[in-house]
């Protein structure tokens, strides 16, 4: 991992801190801040693909009555906590909610993103990672903290579907193929997902849900193929469900007439 890279703005009390995935600037917590009702992307996984940036949603409260400079912050780390490695390329955290006054009780909003074309991200840092916040106080000093709360990091996969015939007369055969490709972060690019199981899905003309047909192993190169009976009008589409490191995705639906 390469060396932080820190700049701040402050506007209206809102801060912005940019870094890349980097190691943790030394220096000990120094107490007399508390974190609590920490939530992070709605605690679902954090997909990221190759090129869009990510942005990800994160509420939490403050409790302290010291004065701080910046911040605060929440975001996903590895390793140690004050020599580790965090992952984010820029922070933006909203004015503090008042709870408390006398207390010293915020709530925040924050926005964090993840850019994959950093050149510190790679497939090695998909999987599970932890939640730490900081925030910096007067007179350079600080308070981080582990939340104690894991946080999933994956893998963004595609999945493409094309069902032909169009149309189809009742009871012939429709071929479905398609492919699922997964995200890799050192080329960024997409590459061909072999042996994943993928479901095959059907949603009837005038239903609201799909139901799952069969389940086709993908080839080598990602590639999906099966067949079917046309028992009626409706469309097709491909689901992968994901894994520890790769996230579950949904072709596009094709819509094929069976006359």
């Amino acid at each position: 991992m390469g060396k932080p890279m820190w700049s701040a703005v402050v506007a209206g009390g809102a801060a912005i801190v940019f870094t890349g995935v980097a190691a943790v600037p030394a220096g000990a917590a120094e107490g007399g801040v508390s974190f609590s009702r920490v939530a992070v992307n709605g605690g679902k996984p954090i997909v990221v693909g190759v090129k869009e940036e990510v942005e990800v949603h994160a509420v939490f409260r403050m409790t302290t009555t010291l004065t701080y400079d910046f911040g605060p912050k929440v975001f996903p780390y590895r390793g140690k906590l004050d020599t580790g490695d965090r992952l984010y390329s820029s922070v933006i955290t909203s004015d503090c909610k008042v709870v408390d006054r006398a207390k010293g009780i915020c709530d925040f909003e924050e926005w964090l993103y993840i850019d994959p074309r950093n050149l510190d991200f790679g497939n090695e840092d998909a999987g599970t990672w932890k939640t730490a916040a900081q925030v910096f106080l007067a007179g350079d000093a600080q308070d981080t903290d582990d939340l104690n709360l894991p946080l999933q990091v994956k893998r963004a996969t595609r999945v493409t579907v094309n069902a032909s015939p169009e149309p189809v007369a009742a009871g012939k055969t429709i071929t479905v193929t398609g492919r699922v490709t997964r995200a890799n972060w050192d080329t960024h690019t997409y590459q061909g997902y072999a042996g994943r199981t993928v479901s095959l899905q059907f949603k009837a003309a005038g239903a609201s849900s799909y139901t799952t047909v069969k389940k086709v192993t993908s080839s080598s190169t990602g590639a999906l193929r099966t067949t079917v009976k046309a028992t009626g009008s409706g469309t097709w589409r491909w689901t992968y469900y994901g894994n520890s490191t790769s996230g579950a995705k949904s072709s596009t639906g094709d819509y094929v007439a069976v006359r």
